[in-house]
C-alpha cells in the first residue's frame, strides 16, 4: 500500500513538474515574441522618422508634406521644365551633403532635361557654426553671378572645403574670385548679412518638409506628387526611383 502511494505521488510530481516546465518555457517564448515585435516597431518608427542620415539614406513613405513651391527665385540646375524636380536642403559643413552633391551632379547629367535640382539651405547651427555664413556666401554668389554663378560657386565650395566646421572663412571670397566673381563686391555682400533671413526661411521650409537632418530632399513630379527622403542616397537608388516616376 505504501509502495502504491509512493508510485502515485511520484507520478503526480512528474506531471506537475512537466506542467511547470512547460509554463516556464511558454512564458519565455511569449516574452521573446513581444520583445521582438517591439524592436521591429521601433525600427519602423525610426526609419520613417526622417532622422536617420548617412551614406545610405532613408527613402520615406509619401506623405502630405508641406514644401514651398518652386519658383524662378530658386537656384535650379537643369531644365526648369523638367518632369521631375529634386529639392535638396543642404548644409555645406555636412560631410554627407558633400557626398550627395556629387551624386546630384551625376543625376542631372544622367537625366539631362528630365530631372532638375533645386538647392535650398538647411544649415544646422548646433552642429556647424560656420554653415550659416557659407549659405549666405552662396546667395551672394548668386546675386553677383546669377544662376550660373551660384552653381559654379556651390561646386567649388563643396569640392575644396572640409566638413564639420573645418572651414577657413578666408576661403569664401577666394572661391568667389576663383569662379570669376568680383571679390570686393562679394565681401561687401557677405559682410552685410543681407541674406541671413532668406537662409533661415529655407531652414524653416526644410523642417516643414520633414527635415530632421541633412541632406534632406523632396522629389516633386509635374502632377504634384511629393516623395521625401533623408540622407545621401546612392545614385543607384535615386535612379531606381526616378525610373519609376518617369
Amino acid at each position: 500500500m505504501n509502495e502504491e502511494n509512493t508510485s502515485k505521488k511520484s507520478f503526480w510530481i512528474g506531471v506537475g513538474s512537466t506542467v511547470i516546465f512547460g509554463f516556464v518555457i511558454g512564458f519565455f517564448v511569449l516574452l521573446f515574441m513581444v520583445l521582438s515585435d517591439d524592436q521591429l516597431s521601433n525600427s519602423v518608427v525610426n526609419a520613417n522618422s526622417g532622422s536617420v542620415a548617412g551614406d545610405t539614406g532613408v527613402l520615406e513613405q509619401e506623405s502630405d508634406i508641406q514644401v514651398a513651391e518652386i519658383t524662378d527665385k530658386d537656384w535650379i540646375r537643369g531644365d526648369k521644365n523638367a518632369q521631375i524636380s529634386i529639392i535638396e536642403f543642404s548644409d555645406p559643413e555636412c560631410p554627407f551633403c558633400k557626398q550627395f552633391h556629387s551624386t546630384m551632379q551625376q543625376v542631372v547629367a544622367e537625366y539631362d532635361g528630365k530631372v532638375n535640382w533645386v538647392y535650398r539651405h538647411f544649415p544646422l547651427p548646433s552642429l556647424h557654426t560656420k554653415a550659416q555664413k557659407e549659405a549666405e556666401a552662396l546667395e551672394c554668389a548668386g546675386e553677383l553671378g546669377g544662376n550660373e554663378g551660384f552653381w559654379k560657386y556651390a561646386d567649388r565650395l563643396y569640392e575644396i572645403t572640409p566638413s564639420n566646421d573645418g572651414l577657413d572663412p578666408d576661403k569664401l571670397p577666394e572661391i568667389a574670385q576663383y569662379v570669376g566673381l568680383n571679390k570686393s563686391k562679394f565681401e561687401e555682400c557677405l559682410s552685410s548679412g543681407k541674406y541671413a533671413a532668406k537662409v533661415r526661411a529655407h531652414a524653416e521650409d526644410a523642417v516643414n518638409a520633414g527635415g530632421r537632418g541633412t541632406p534632406h530632399s523632396v522629389v516633386v513630379t509635374q502632377d504634384g506628387e511629393k516623395i521625401p527622403f533623408s540622407g545621401a542616397l546612392p545614385f543607384s537608388q535615386i535612379k531606381s526611383l526616378i525610373n519609376q516616376l518617369l
